[in-house]
């Protein structure tokens, strides 16, 4: 057994189940910053990564009756097509073969913006609450939150980063009094689920994808995840978030310099 990756995955389904964010945001920089695997590859594996905790924390969270499956369903209209047509454009144009120090770039750029959206979620949160943002949500919420999948679908595509900090920050603001963090939380992994296998399939049909490195990260993610999601709640929200946002700023510099 290979023991340093199945501790990785470990630790990151451990995040993943408590707080449904920290998946692509530290497992692909994991990948290629400590395992030195290229970083199309390292994307390619982290979606599958994903997909595999996510199934296993949504059904948890979703025996839990914490799923609101309305927003899951508009999150979807735009997410699954956005990351079909990416997946198209990158095949057509052989974007999957593009430099390593692109893919580098556009992984450290979306970790700046998952930092931000992790130090920074209470604060989104209350500005969807006041009263001119509510009229505002309150008309175009259907039709803002596809938008809000669409986007997510074409970041967690090209980066497998997105579906969970940035999910999550669109998710408060679009719907501030509706859901409760844990309700929150549940939505967004079971969303990320098609948009993660589509995504994943992807890459695999491209040859992008490390099955035995991925099979070793399984291994410490399934138990990981599961107990995180029995967890949450129970810990500190605000202090994981903000641990989680230092680590991704610290990362994010690492790539963008490297």
């Amino acid at each position: 057994m290979d023991w340093p990756s199945t501790l990785s995955g470990l630790f990151v389904g451990l995040l993943v189940g408590m707080t449904g964010v920290g998946g692509g945001s530290l497992m692909a920089p994991i990948l290629v910053l400590l395992f030195g695997i290229a970083p199309v590859t390292a994307v390619g594996t982290d979606l599958w990564f994903a997909a595999a905790t996510k199934v296993v924390g949504g059904v948890v969270h979703q025996n839990r009756g914490r799923v609101d499956w309305q927003v899951v369903g508009r999150l979807g209209l735009g997410s699954v097509p956005a990351s079909v047509v990416t997946l198209g454009w990158m095949h057509r144009t052989a974007m999957h073969h593009v430099t390593s120090g692109l893919t580098l770039k556009a992984l450290g750029v979306v970790l700046i913006l998952t930092a931000i959206s992790l130090l920074f979620a209470q604060r989104i949160q209350a500005v969807g609450r006041t009263a001119y943002a509510q009229a505002l949500i309150k008309r175009a919420q259907p039709i803002a939150t596809v938008l809000a999948g669409a986007t997510i679908g074409v970041l967690v595509t090209l980066t497998s980063v997105g579906a969970g900090a940035l999910g999550t920050a669109m998710l408060r603001y679009l719907y501030p009094m509706r859901m409760k963090p844990t309700v929150l939380v549940a939505t967004d992994i079971v969303h990320a689920i098609p948009l993660v296998i589509i995504a994943g399939s992807g890459y695999l049909l491209m040859g992008d994808v490390n099955l035995r490195l991925l099979a070793q990260l399984l291994l410490g993610s399934v138990p990981g995840i599961i107990l995180g999601a029995y967890l949450s709640g129970h810990v500190p929200d605000r202090v994981l978030r903000s641990g989680i946002a230092l680590a991704l700023v610290a990362v994010s510099g690492k790539l963008l310099w490297s």
